[in-house]
């Protein structure tokens, strides 16, 4: 068979970037792209064009059009619905309330079928068959990105209930606390999530607080507080940003607890922009707080970093097409 045959493409849509790969039949990178995700009120209907744009660099670059592909998987956030190749309710994203064909228009667009699965769940399967999660028949993965996302794996197989299952970000850890993206009061993702991190310290700011957050921001080029930007002030001890992200960590190990004690899984991988960029030094103790709240600590499961970093989502969704 012919390597045109067996190449795919995976686009992992986030709602700071989208990230676009193409993969061989043994899922080795061949060509990869990133660009910002579009959020100048256009909807759906330009975030699925930039998708289509970012994927054709990346097919270009490994020397493939987009129509010899055997296929493109898409991991989105969102309610997303696989047979119908729909997503609905993608909060983090510009204007994407509604019902949007997906699929359709991204076939259309690139000449070949094209998948849909969660964004969360494909970077999970994709760290269970290829990365830090391989050989595990039970894992939670945890994405600390955007916003907190959740995929699970049971009996070596994805358990998506039916349909959301894995919403780790909307685990409440403090009844009546923050508000949350979501709407509802106290979850993870309102003290955890990159948005709701940058939301609070915007808010803080306004009051008179110091921080370097935003002179950072600047300096980058940026418009939003980027995991970069976080990283900068967490290196120079900017005492808003610490507070913040230690919120984060307390809330993550809380979160994580709870859904290890529901499902007693041999496994936890942390991914995501944050989970990434802050793993090797706030994973530990994400792990320690998860160990405090543990109803068997005396089993706990293995905590890994994601092993295969900012690729993991797209390289999950180019497994979708088989």
């Amino acid at each position: 068979m012919s390597p045109k045959a067996t190449a795919r493409g995976g686009i992992d849509l986030g709602g700071t970037k989208i990230q676009t790969v193409i993969v061989n039949g043994s899922n080795t990178v061949l060509g990869e792209a990133r660009r910002q995700t579009p959020r100048e009120g256009g909807g759906p209907k330009a975030i699925a064009t930039a998708m289509a744009a970012c994927l054709r660099e990346a097919a270009e670059q490994a020397d493939f059009e987009t129509a010899e592909l055997a296929g493109v998987g898409v991991g989105s956030p969102g309610a997303v619905d696989e047979e119908a190749g729909t997503v609905t309710g993608a909060r983090n994203l510009d204007g994407w309330l509604g019902t949007f064909d997906l699929a359709g228009e991204l076939s259309g667009a690139l000449g070949t079928q094209v998948a849909l699965g969660n964004d969360v769940q494909v970077a999970t399967t994709a760290e269970v068959r290829l990365g830090a999660g391989k050989g595990r028949k039970s894992l939670l993965g945890v994405f600390w990105g955007t916003g907190v996302g959740g995929g699970i794996i049971l009996r070596g197989r994805d358990w998506l209930g039916r349909g959301a299952a894995g919403e780790i970000g909307h685990m409440v850890v403090k009844r009546g606390g923050r508000r949350c993206p979501c709407g509802n009061k106290g979850c993870v993702e309102a003290y955890a999530g990159r948005a709701a991190m940058e939301a609070r310290a915007r808010k803080e700011h306004k009051k008179g607080r110091k921080t370097i957050l935003f002179d950072v921001m600047e300096d980058k080029g940026k418009d939003r507080l980027t995991s970069s930007v976080w990283a900068k002030a967490h290196k120079h001890d900017d005492e808003l940003a610490e507070e913040l992200l230690d919120g984060a960590v307390k809330a993550l190990g809380a979160g994580i607890a709870s859904a290890v004690n529901l499902l007693d899984v041999e496994a936890v991988v942390l991914g995501g922009g944050l989970g990434i960029r802050f793993g090797p030094e706030l994973g530990p103790e994400i792990e320690r707080r998860m160990h405090k709240n543990l109803f068997n600590a005396d089993r706990p499961p293995a905590f890994e970093i994601a092993a295969l970093g900012d690729l993991g989502g797209a390289i999950g969704a180019a497994l979708l097409v088989r």
